[in-house]
């Protein structure tokens, strides 16, 4: 299967990525473990965390087969191909750097570029995105997304990112969402794979309130 096939499969199960910004190598298998066995299949690795690409190497290699692992605050074409020879195959980003969305394209890998406006959106989209990241979802709204959503391919994915906790999911699928971003609410630097497991089975019993059978 292609990477977008895998991704595909893998947000049809649980559209909603833990972005793991902060963590360590060490912590690497036994955070994405928990994760895996509450039920996530999207993991990101932010690159301004401590040796990302070992981190995204050994996650990559742990869950093979069982999730799929990228990278956040992709901004160079260079840190693009650093994360496919990790073995990542998705690659997010804060902004749409059309050079950026291009370079994860041209490799096959899922690009899910930052966006605040339509205009945005559609240049992302033009560059080959994947699916969007609204971000920052703090400085946006629900009433913003639904407005975009209006104007945006019926089938594309947008995904809130920023804040985002358990509680506050639902205006934002009502409004058009596809799935989420999850930062602080689920992972914070220094948490053990209990902790990690126990706040990521809290989303996944929100997400499935939501979203019966």
């Amino acid at each position: 299967m292609s990477n977008l096939s895998t991704f595909d499969a893998a947000f049809a199960r649980l559209p909603l990525v833990a972005i793991l910004r902060g963590l360590r190598p060490e912590e690497a298998e036994g955070v994405g473990e928990a994760l895996v066995e509450a039920g996530f299949s999207l993991i990101e690795v932010p690159l301004n965390s401590p040796e990302p690409f070992n981190s995204i190497a050994r996650l990559a290699e742990r869950l093979g087969g069982r999730a799929e692992v990228g990278a956040g605050t992709v901004l160079t074409t260079d840190a693009v191909a650093r994360v496919e020879a990790a073995g990542g195959t998705m690659i997010i980003s804060p902004n749409a750097d059309g050079r950026v969305i291009a370079a994860a394209a041209e490799r096959g890998l899922v690009s899910v570029p930052g966006i605040a406006t339509a205009s945005e959106a559609f240049t992302a989209l033009d560059a080959g995105a994947t699916a969007l990241k609204l971000f920052p979802a703090e400085g946006s709204s629900p009433t913003v997304l639904k407005a975009m959503r209006a104007v945006l391919p019926a089938d594309l994915r947008v995904l809130p990112v920023g804040g985002i906790a358990p509680d506050g999911m639902a205006p934002w699928l009502a409004a058009g969402a596809a799935g989420f971003g999850l930062g602080s609410a689920l992972y914070k630097p220094g948490m053990s794979a209990g902790q990690v497991g126990a706040t990521a089975r809290a989303f996944v019993q929100a997400w499935k309130a939501m979203r019966p059978g």
